[in-house]
């Protein structure tokens, strides 16, 4: 792989907002937190995308975050528009030794394009991406790193959430979606209709759950709160992608059969045993959601409802709010979701939101859980599209090298 992990010490930080196995020490307290941050582990690695996250959250579901949290992440911003993971001091200008990257500016201008108002910030950030846009039409983690998956995708929501076209932001005449498709298997052999995180070294694309989620979201032009429109009725199959809407069709059919048998999805962790990945499993529920097979996710959505409780106490805001994003998309009760109240608890994590809908009583949660069919799944037709259009999806952060490399 040509893009070199910055260090053992990002992969493990990472872990928390990508939804692997959890290391004890990731979510250990910070010296000392800024005010208006969510959560309490250390924001080093991961501290303007679990803010973006719990803010884009927090506005799917009609909760209006307090304004220091917002001004928190406006901050955060360098004077060229790009975003750090994070930055101690804000009254020091960015210089060449700040490792700014695309995911955390993408997901920082999803955030401030949904919340409003932010018009400078995230023109200044758009402009910023535009300019580290590789030859190939996509995005790497950092600015002149190889285009992947992930990294794509989450510039695409961003692009969307401020109203231009992925198709018309151009570099040597490609676009983003040509570059996720070159990611993209074919539909025969190993990883039929997945997407590769990027190529290896000889130029081999291998399957790849985490950046097929991305890609399919990425591919359909949304961004890390998807769409949940009607459910297309029949299962997606993988065929010869001639563009973007069919290779998304193709990683949809990927994602189903990899969560055919155990219902979530697996992650491997150098020396440690496979175990479940619930953020890359809630990734893949809104990826399905997204591309209208949101009926075939709804296992995936119950197995999350039982299991996730302990990973997202222990992983916080973005754990938090990757599994409020997806049982959004997947037509779920977020405020009843295992018998946990999801919105509270992210709330929890950080200032008190300016204000929050009531959630709906027990004889109403009693009331959508009789408009379901025989298999579970809430009825679609009686939910718009309510989340902002704009991947996981939870998706991301440079510790996704290592998974690449698996």
């Amino acid at each position: 792989m040509n893009v070199v992990r910055r260090s053992v010490a990002v992969l493990a930080a990472t872990t928390v907002v990508l939804g692997a196995a959890v290391p004890a020490f990731a979510a250990s307290p910070a010296p000392s937190l800024p005010d208006g941050l969510y959560g309490t582990s250390d924001p080093k690695y991961d501290g303007v995308w679990r803010q973006s996250l719990a803010l884009l959250a927090q506005d799917t579901v009609g909760v209006k975050p307090a304004a220091k949290a917002v001004d928190w992440l406006v901050g955060q911003q360098c004077a060229n528009g790009a975003f750090a993971p994070f930055r101690a001091d804000t009254a020091k200008a960015c210089d060449a030794k700040l490792m700014v990257d695309t995911n955390s500016t993408g997901a920082a201008v999803q955030a401030l394009a949904a919340l409003g108002g932010h018009d400078s910030a995230t023109g200044k950030a758009v402009s910023w991406l535009k300019s580290v846009q590789n030859k190939d039409g996509g995005w790497g983690y950092a600015p002149g790193g190889a285009s992947d998956a992930n990294s794509t995708s989450v510039v695409i929501g961003a692009m969307t959430a401020v109203g231009e076209k992925p198709d018309q932001v151009v570099k040597g005449g490609k676009s983003p979606y040509d570059a996720l498709l070159k990611l993209a298997l074919p539909c025969d052999g190993d990883g039929s209709g997945a997407f590769a995180f990027q190529p290896d070294k000889k130029g081999k694309l291998s399957a790849n759950a985490d950046a097929t989620a991305a890609a399919v979201v990425g591919t359909l032009g949304k961004g890390l709160t998807g769409d949940a429109p009607k459910p297309a009725g029949t299962a997606p199959a993988c065929r010869k992608a001639a563009g973007a809407e069919q290779a998304a069709q193709n990683g949809a059919a990927y994602l189903v059969e990899a969560l055919a048998k155990d219902k979530h999805l697996t992650s491997t962790l150098p020396g440690a045993k496979p175990q479940p990945d619930y953020g890359n499993t809630a990734d893949a529920v809104l990826a399905l959601a997204t591309a209208g097979h949101g009926d075939k996710a709804a296992d995936a959505m119950r197995w999350l409802e039982t299991n996730s409780r302990a990973w997202a106490r222990q992983a916080g805001p973005a754990a938090y709010a990757q599994l409020i994003l997806a049982a959004h998309a997947e037509t779920a009760d977020v405020h009843d979701f295992g018998g946990q109240d999801l919105v509270k608890l992210l709330n929890a994590t950080g200032p008190a939101p300016a204000s929050a809908p009531t959630p709906a009583s027990p004889t109403a949660h009693s009331d959508k859980a009789e408009h379901k069919d025989d298999s579970g799944v809430s009825v679609w037709w009686m939910v718009g599209v309510g989340l902002v259009g704009g991947i996981g999806v939870g998706f991301l952060i440079s510790g996704r090298k290592k998974k690449a490399q698996q």
